[in-house]
C-alpha cells in the first residue's frame, strides 16, 4: 500500500476533537443533496418530456402523410389507401407501422347543449395500444365486416360536460355539400389523455363513417399515420419518406404539427442545464470548504511530512484520497435516495399534479441508469477539478515555521 493511502486511511479515523469533522459531514450531505437534486431534476424533466411526447404521438402519430391540397381544418381531401407508396414507406428501416385515418368536423347536440367535435375515423389496422392504456371505462369499438360501426369512444372531458355514460346514444351533425347529415353513435368507451387540446374535441370511431359522410370511395382515406421505432430518428426518417412521396402528397411530423408544445419541451433542456450547473457548483464549494479547513487544521502534519522528505505532490494525494472518500459517500447517499424516490414515484405516484395545468395527474419520472452514471461521473470530475484550488496551499506550507510553532 502506498504511504499516501495509508496516511489518508489513518486520517479518515474519526476524531471528535477535530474542528473539520462537522464540516466533513456537512460537505458529504451537501454533495448527497446536490446529486439527489440533479438526478431528480433530470429524471422528472425527462419523464415529463417523454410522457407529453408519448401522449401527442399516441393520439396521432410521428408522421402524417396526406393530400398536398390539405383543404380546410374540417374538410380533408382524400388519398387512396392502396397506393404503392404505402409499401415503400413500410420498407424504410425504422418505420414500425402505417395506419389509415380520416377526420370530419361536426357537433354533438343534446337536449340543452351543443358541442363542436372532431370525429377521427380509424381503420381496422389502427394501433390501439395508446387508447387501451388510457381507457377509463368500457372498451374499444369493434369493426364490422361489411358496414360501418356506430360505436365510438369519447373523452372523459366530453362525457362529463355533456353527461354521457357508457351505452348512451350520441346524436351528431356534420356539414356536407351545403347540408347537414345526422349520425347516431353509441358510447362504448371513455378515455382520458389529460391533453386538453385533444380531449375537448375528439371522438374516435370507424373510418367508414367518415368515408360515407364525405361521399368517398372505400379505398379513399384522409391520410396515412406513420409510427417509427425511435423518436430521435424522426427528422432523418421524415426526410427519407418525403423524398419518395408522389407529387400530390405532403408530409408533416408531429414536431411540425405541434410547434409550440415541442418548443416548450425543448426549453426544458435549458432548465436541466441550469439546475445541473447550480448543483455542481454547490458540490464544488462544499468540498473546497471542507478540504481547506482540513489543510489548515493539519498544517503541522504537512510540515512534519515535508521534513521527513514527502513532496508536495505526495501530500496532495493524501488530501485527494480523503476528498474522494467524502465525495464517494455523498454520491452513494444521493444515488440511493434518488433511486428510491424514482422507483416509489413510478409505482405509487404519491406526488400528484393538476392535470388541467400539466396534462398529467402525477409527477412523471424517467428511470434511466445513464442518468445516475453520468451525474455521478460529472459530479466526481467537477469536485476533483475543484480540489486544485485548496491543494495549492500545501506548497506554501513552510516546515521550519510549522515545527517551530509546535
Amino acid at each position: 500500500m502506498r504511504f499516501e493511502k495509508l496516511i489518508a486511511q489513518r486520517f479518515l479515523q474519526k476524531d471528535k476533537g477535530n474542528f473539520s469533522q462537522p464540516l466533513i459531514k456537512i460537505a458529504t450531505l451537501s454533495i448527497a443533496l446536490g446529486v439527489l437534486v440533479m438526478i431528480l431534476a433530470v429524471s422528472i424533466l425527462r419523464g415529463f418530456q417523454k410522457e407529453i411526447t408519448h401522449k401527442v404521438v399516441g393520439f396521432g402519430s410521428h408522421i402524417v402523410v396526406n393530400n398536398f391540397d390539405v383543404g380546410t381544418a374540417y374538410e380533408q381531401q382524400p388519398i387512396e389507401n392502396n397506393r404503392p407508396i404505402v409499401d415503400r414507406i413500410l420498407a424504410v428501416d425504422g418505420v414500425k407501422h402505417v395506419q389509415y385515418f380520416a377526420t370530419k368536423g361536426g357537433m354533438i347536440k343534446t337536449s340543452d347543449q351543443i358541442q363542436g367535435i372532431m370525429l377521427k375515423g380509424v381503420s381496422s389496422n389502427f394501433d390501439t395500444a395508446f387508447f387501451e392504456e388510457n381507457l377509463l371505462e368500457g372498451r374499444l369499438f369493434k369493426f364490422e365486416d361489411t358496414v360501418a360501426s356506430n360505436e365510438i369512444i369519447i373523452s372523459k372531458t366530453l362525457a362529463d360536460k355533456l353527461n354521457f355514460k357508457l351505452d348512451d346514444k350520441v346524436r351528431t351533425y356534420f356539414w356536407q355539400d351545403n347540408n347537414y347529415r345526422a349520425r347516431a353513435f353509441k358510447v362504448v368507451g371513455i378515455y382520458s389523455t389529460d391533453l386538453t387540446e385533444f380531449d375537448d374535441a375528439f371522438i374516435i370511431g370507424d373510418i367508414r363513417t367518415v368515408q360515407k359522410l364525405n361521399n368517398w370511395a372505400d379505398n379513399q382515406v384522409g391520410g396515412y399515420e406513420i409510427l417509427v421505432d425511435n423518436f430521435d430518428n424522426l427528422p432523418y426518417l421524415a426526410s427519407q419518406i418525403y423524398d419518395m412521396l408522389d407529387y400530390d402528397l405532403t408530409l408533416t411530423t408531429v414536431v411540425e404539427s405541434q410547434p409550440d408544445l415541442f418548443s416548450w419541451l425543448e426549453l426544458l433542456n435549458t432548465n436541466i442545464v441550469l439546475i445541473l450547473g447550480a448543483m455542481a457548483l454547490v458540490c464544488m464549494v462544499s468540498i473546497i470548504s471542507a478540504l481547506l479547513i482540513m489543510i489548515f487544521e493539519k498544517t503541522s502534519m504537512i510540515g512534519l511530512l515535508k521534513t521527513l522528505g514527502a513532496t508536495n505532490r505526495s501530500i496532495r494525494r493524501i488530501f485527494i484520497y480523503k476528498s474522494i472518500s467524502i465525495i464517494g459517500v455523498g454520491l452513494l447517499i444521493g444515488n440511493i435516495v434518488a433511486f428510491a424516490f424514482v422507483v416509489l414515484q413510478s409505482k405509487f405516484q404519491f406526488i400528484s399534479l393538476n392535470k388541467e395545468s400539466y396534462s398529467m395527474s402525477a409527477v412523471p419520472v424517467d428511470l434511466n441508469g445513464w442518468t445516475y452514471l453520468l451525474v455521478s461521473i460529472g459530479t466526481m470530475a467537477a469536485c476533483l477539478l475543484a480540489l486544485l484550488v485548496p491543494t495549492g496551499f500545501i506548497s506554501k506550507v513552510r516546515p521550519a515555521k510549522t515545527i517551530r510553532v509546535e
